[in-house]
């Protein structure tokens, strides 16, 4: 995998013209990196990831992809620019089969019919719970197998970037640790992974740099270690979520 870097600078977004819910936000993901970004509930985390992927129109600000201004490009272009987005709520198709819902996400180059097999091939290899079901109804899969199959359905286009919103939300804390496992995989085979998370700890283990955010604003960021070494970072972390990351 090769990734890009992508950055948003001074982003404001509100719903209803008048619901200002990010507020001159500044977030960039690397290359090679996972970036969490984290804060209590309301912080506009998710909003971050909608709005990097085009799902939000800012009012203000840029956002970039490399040395691209992919600012008022739409979802479906930011798609074909290799930016793949996993939401937080179940988006698989139900009633088709696991094959087809992982076709559904070679959609972009579903005319190249090799480059489909070879992505489906590639995906299968990866997630080999979903290799043993392939014509299985997605809606016959647990909660987890169904978790895969939406990561497996975004990585079929060989993303640059993946979003991930919450990839571990009402999961089974073993399914959990293979998700987190895979996110990290990812970034070390040079993917560009931002992750919203309410676990800050296992978030804090495989992310290299930490974003927080409150009442949709930019409050504190570094690398992993920063938030080890400095008190002040720390304490921000643990007022809300009474959790101390260590070094």
């Amino acid at each position: 995998m090769e990734g890009l870097k992508l950055s948003m600078e001074g982003i404001e977004v509100a719903y209803n013209s008048d619901i200002v819910v990010l507020n001159d936000v500044a977030v960039t993901g690397r290359p090679g990196e996972v970036t969490g970004i984290i804060g209590p509930n309301g912080a506009g985390k998710s909003t971050v990831l909608k709005t990097f992927f085009g799902l939000l129109r800012p009012r203000k600000g840029s956002i970039t992809l490399g040395d691209q201004d992919i600012t008022r490009q739409k979802a479906f272009q930011r798609a074909l620019e290799g930016i793949a987005f996993v939401p937080q709520h179940r988006s698989v198709f139900a009633d088709l089969s696991v094959r087809d819902n992982l076709l559904l996400g070679c959609w972009p180059f579903r005319r190249d019919k090799k480059r489909v097999a070879r992505a489906i091939e590639s995906v299968f290899d990866e997630f080999p719970v979903l290799a043993e079901r392939p014509n299985a109804a997605a809606s016959s899969l647990s909660g987890g197998q169904q978790r895969f199959l939406e990561i497996a359905r975004a990585l079929v286009i060989d993303p640059k970037v993946i979003l991930l919103d919450e990839p571990t939300a009402m999961i089974a804390p073993k399914i959990s640790k293979e998700i987190y496992a895979l996110t990290r995989s990812l970034a070390d085979r040079g993917a560009t992974i931002l992750l919203v998370d309410q676990n800050v700890r296992s978030c804090a283990e495989i992310a290299d740099r930490l974003y927080i955010l409150e009442l949709g604003r930019n409050k504190a960021e570094g690398t992993r270690e920063d938030f080890a070494s400095d008190d002040k970072l720390r304490e921000m972390v643990s007022e809300w979520m009474n959790y101390k990351i260590d070094a």
